[in-house]
């Protein structure tokens, strides 16, 4: 995960193999799809929120992101979600349009919320979206 990770954010800091290993240890997080593609996420009580996902550049724009939403979307339902929310940075389009695609909606923005080495905070979105309307 951290390799892939890595490799597919490249405006801020990947997570390392030890941050991947410290929340998978955790109660209520919970991964999806494979090394090339993942999504990891948390489900407390009827809540799920995207922590992160990530496509290996290699395999991006062939569908395999979409696959991973709608794999930890059916997850998160089995164990009881009901809303599935997220935040993206403002800058990241593609991610947007993604999110977008698989019904979420914006709810509100952090201003400033992600630092960018060489650049201003860059705002997130919260979005979030009905997980029963499947």
């Amino acid at each position: 995960m951290a390799t892939t990770h890595a490799a597919a954010f490249t405006q801020a800091r990947p997570w390392s193999a030890e941050e991947f290993a410290s929340l998978l240890d955790q109660r209520f997080c919970h991964a999806a799809g494979n090394a090339e593609c993942f999504a990891l996420f948390r489900v407390i009580a009827d809540e799920a929120e995207l922590l992160t996902i990530a496509t290996h550049p290699d395999g991006q724009r062939q569908g395999r992101a979409l696959a991973c939403m709608s794999l930890w979307h059916d997850t998160a339902r089995a164990l009881g979600a009901a809303q599935a929310f997220l935040d993206v940075a403002a800058d990241n389009h593609p991610a947007i349009a993604l999110y977008m695609a698989c019904g979420y909606v914006q709810s509100g923005t952090r201003t400033e919320y992600y630092p960018r080495p060489d650049a201003a905070a860059c705002d997130a979105i919260l979005m979030s979206r009905n997980l029963s309307l499947c």
